[in-house]
């Protein structure tokens, strides 16, 4: 598949792989008084230039992304000052989609944590019923 955000490259390799296999991402949208708001959320990508997340439908990340749909996602790095991913992006909340326990990608990658965290995989899914895609405009780091 073509990447059209992706360099072509170890680095987007290395954003590949981590888009693939890591379990969480930190959100980061801009709050009323422009102090940006950081949060682990996890997520699924669609192995081109979208990412989902599900998330509570009264956070303040769903009221941000109403004023301020440009975010920033990022991973941790690793404890060296290396290992760098930004994504910037344009969020925003999306109807119709299935719920996070009817998303086959969703469900394989975290099936087991749903039910941990909220009891049940229905559960999280009716508490967690917020879909929010962003789109990712840009990719930078080392």
């Amino acid at each position: 598949m073509a990447h059209r955000i992706l360099p072509d490259s170890p680095f987007g390799l290395r954003v590949r792989e981590r888009l693939e296999s890591e379990r969480v991402i930190w959100f980061t949208t801009v709050g009323s008084d422009g102090t940006p708001q950081p949060n682990p959320v996890w997520f699924i990508w669609d192995g081109g230039d979208e990412i989902l997340t599900y998330n509570l439908p009264d956070s303040y990340r769903i009221a941000h992304i109403a004023d301020r749909p440009n975010v920033a996602l990022h991973f941790d790095g690793n404890r060296a000052g290396n290992d760098i991913v930004v994504l910037r992006g344009h969020a925003e909340p999306v109807d119709g989609l299935p719920a996070a326990d009817a998303s086959p990608d969703y469900v394989a990658k975290y099936g087991p944590d749903m039910a941990r965290i909220s009891g049940s995989a229905d559960a999280f899914a009716a508490r967690y019923s917020q879909p929010v895609r962003v789109k990712i405009t840009r990719v930078r780091g080392h």
